[in-house]
């Protein structure tokens, strides 16, 4: 189901969809009054939600219909403004599942089509899809495990796409205050949504997070989020862990990506990291997490029931690198205990 006040926008999702053999548009409405009408009336899979439209916003309708239909994967089509990057992070801290910025005019292309293609497939499980383009991964094999007792993490990381900002919001409410190590994350997002980004995860964790920049010590208690423009790597400076970047093209094709960030530290931090991956298309993280988990760090994934797109952590679980497979509450409250303070 598409959700747009504006007929061009509905015109233009309509003929990227429709021509797929395996999907089909059960309705197109311009409100999120007619969108709950007609929910009741469909068997949609995947909606296409606006937050910017008269009468019920989008940001009121989305509770609605999920609350109408708890699992419904809802991709936020968004503007690329600060007040809609606003309104996206807070949809997709509510639950929607993902977001697309919206087809612009002289901008909607083959690389657009098959990008939304991509992610509404993956919402409606049609095939697993990669998240990013050009991802052609390298297989490596899984490591052995060291038999050294697990150390007290000095750094924990996040890596997520796909209905990770959801769930990260749900992880950090279980993780208690006394947890101090800080939090890396890397969340796939447009680089004009981290500073949103970090503000919003500020507010929802009570824990100081900024926008990651070279250079940066990372201290105890802070929150690092990637800056969208380029990967997020930590670095050896001396006796602390310091904050670097690189451009360089990752395997999976994303930017920012887990992979270079888990690969980092497996050079650094090695077995005092613990590394968490959550939901997300594709399997961003795989090929960091055998270097992570070869240098002793662990790394915890969240399980398939409660995932958007379960891509990125089955693949850590198929390479049996997962420690731990829980819902993100429970991620919490297992990496409190990582960290000693037990439960």
């Amino acid at each position: 189901m598409v959700v747009d006040d504006s007929l061009i926008v509905r015109t233009i999702l309509s003929r990227v969809i429709d021509p797929e053999p395996d999907m089909e548009i059960v309705a197109k409405v311009s409100s999120g009054e007619l969108a709950l009408s007609e929910l009741a009336r469909t068997s949609a899979d995947v909606v296409l939600l606006d937050l910017d439209m008269p009468g019920i916003g989008g940001l009121e309708t989305l509770p609605r219909l999920l609350a109408a239909r708890p699992r419904l994967p809802v991709l936020v089509v968004s503007s690329l403004t600060e007040a809609g990057a606003e309104h996206t992070l807070a949809a997709l801290a509510m639950g929607a599942a993902d977001t697309m910025l919206k087809p612009r005019s002289g901008q909607f292309d083959e690389e657009y089509r098959r990008a939304l293609v991509q992610r509404v497939r993956a919402l409606a499980k049609l095939e697993p899809m990669p998240a990013c383009e050009k991802a052609t991964l390298p297989v490596r094999s899984a490591p052995g495990r060291p038999n050294a007792p697990a150390l007290i993490p000095s750094v924990i990381a996040v890596g997520a796409s796909t209905g990770g900002i959801h769930a990260l919001g749900q992880l950090l409410r279980h993780l208690p205050g006394g947890v101090s190590q800080p939090l890396v994350v890397v969340q796939h997002l447009p680089a004009s949504f981290a500073k949103v980004f970090a503000r919003q995860l500020q507010l929802a964790s009570d824990r100081e997070t900024i926008v990651g920049e070279d250079g940066m010590q990372l201290m105890p208690g802070r929150i690092y989020v990637a800056s969208g423009a380029s990967h997020l790597l930590v670095q050896q400076q001396g006796d602390a862990l310091v904050l670097g970047s690189s451009t360089r093209p990752a395997p999976s094709g994303c930017t920012p990506s887990v992979d270079p960030l888990f690969e980092s530290l497996a050079r650094t931090a090695g077995a005092r990291t613990l590394a968490v991956v959550l939901s997300g298309m594709g399997r961003d993280g795989a090929l960091g997490a055998v270097d992570l988990v070869r240098a002793g760090g662990r790394i915890l994934v969240q399980d398939q029931a409660s995932s958007a797109v379960w891509g990125m952590p089955r693949a850590i679980v198929e390479a049996g690198l997962a420690e731990a497979i829980l819902p993100p509450d429970q991620l919490g409250i297992r990496i409190a205990a990582f960290c000693g303070l037990g439960r």
